[in-house]
């Protein structure tokens, strides 16, 4: 993802594309140093909170960044809430663990059973849907 937004900041000369290519890279050192990294064990962190954690320090980032004050803007936002939340996100995502998940089928699952199961966390939800 990194690589393509560079590839369109460069080729495309778009700055807003490089910022985000910047924050991204940011947000991708946090989350390896924090070890933000699927569990194995039900009950741990899942792929929704390893997805969880990337979002939310990537928006910490876009906070933090000087270069585009429209998107430090628009994040700041997201990142205070998230921040906020950061433990009911938590108990969200890993409260949807363990229990058989029906998706409507295998090689063509059903988008709403499918988005239901991904997107377990109302909280999480509700503050991307605002972006």
């Amino acid at each position: 993802m990194g690589a393509s937004l560079e590839h369109l900041a460069v080729n495309f000369k778009n700055p807003k594309a490089q910022v985000l290519a910047d924050a991204l890279d940011v947000a991708i050192a946090k989350f390896l140093d924090n070890n933000k990294s699927p569990a194995r064990k039900v009950g741990e962190i899942d792929n929704r909170g390893s997805h969880f954690y990337l979002a939310f320090y990537w928006a910490e980032a876009l906070a933090a960044q000087s270069k585009d004050a429209e998107l430090q803007a628009k994040f700041a936002k997201v990142a205070k809430q998230m921040q906020d939340n950061e433990a009911k996100i938590n108990a969200e995502l890993i409260g949807a663990q363990g229990k058989p998940v029906d998706l409507g089928g295998y090689y063509r699952p059903s988008f709403a059973k499918t988005s239901a199961a991904m997107r377990p966390s109302a909280t999480l939800n509700a503050i991307i849907d605002s972006i």
